[in-house]
């Protein structure tokens, strides 16, 4: 049982940390955030939410800079000041900006926030448990071979993560009457808007897809369904 105290420590560590993340990240929120008041975009967010069922979808903005969206573990929605600012100054269109709240709306209904809490635990088990293997047949770098692993493993699982949340927001547009069309010209100007911030890393290194290949993957919906 001793052997294994190592690993139930690290499940337990991964535990507490996610939770003190999260409510790190949610006063951060409560201090830096507003409630979204737009009316073109209230107008959008309005038939997203008719197309749920339900009475309204309520977005806030996070006062920073950087262009981005966020679903927060609390199920609440934010776009930041930079990517409103974006919007206001005719860079991303109202349909474009609906299209980054139906995907942080995506990540919420598929329980993301939970399964990141799951995943981060379990990871740094397994992070844990790769190091003690390791580290008996390769001492001194087999802590460095098992971060590099579990790293591969966390991207992959947030990549997929991605690619739900955006196959999610194409079924909401598409419901609610604003089609494929905002999401994937959103995804052509995000290189530009974001000043290709993902560069030239490899695919398997990054925690969301390459844009050329969530396009793909939204023409190969839009496809099926049209068909």
């Amino acid at each position: 049982m001793l052997k294994f105290t190592p690993i139930l420590l690290a499940l337990l560590y991964g535990l507490v940390m996610f939770r003190f993340s999260a409510w790190r990240l949610a006063r951060q929120l409560d201090e830096q955030s507003t409630e979204l008041v737009d009316p073109m975009l209230t107008h959008l967010t309005d038939r997203m939410a008719a197309a749920l069922d339900l009475n309204k979808i309520k977005v806030f903005i996070y006062e920073i800079e950087p262009i981005n969206g966020l679903a927060a573990p609390d199920g609440r929605i934010f776009i930041t000041r930079g990517f409103y600012n974006k919007f206001r100054q005719g860079e991303v269109s109202a349909d474009e900006m609906a299209s980054v709240i139906a995907h942080e709306l995506g990540h919420v209904a598929l329980g993301h926030s939970r399964r990141r809490m799951i995943d981060f635990s379990g990871q740094n088990a397994l992070r844990t448990a790769l190091a003690m293997i390791l580290s008996r047949f390769l001492p001194g770098i087999g802590v460095m071979i098992a971060n590099g692993l579990t790293t591969l493993l966390a991207a992959r699982l947030s990549r997929s993560d991605e690619y739900e949340a955006d196959a999610y927001a194409a079924a909401l547009l598409t419901k609610a009457g604003i089609g494929l069309g905002p999401q994937i010209s959103l995804f052509r100007k995000l290189d530009a808007l974001t000043k290709g911030r993902a560069g030239a890393a490899p695919a398997w290194l990054l925690s969301h897809p390459k844009t050329e290949e969530r396009i793909a993957a939204l023409q190969k919906l839009e496809a099926k369904w049209g068909a």
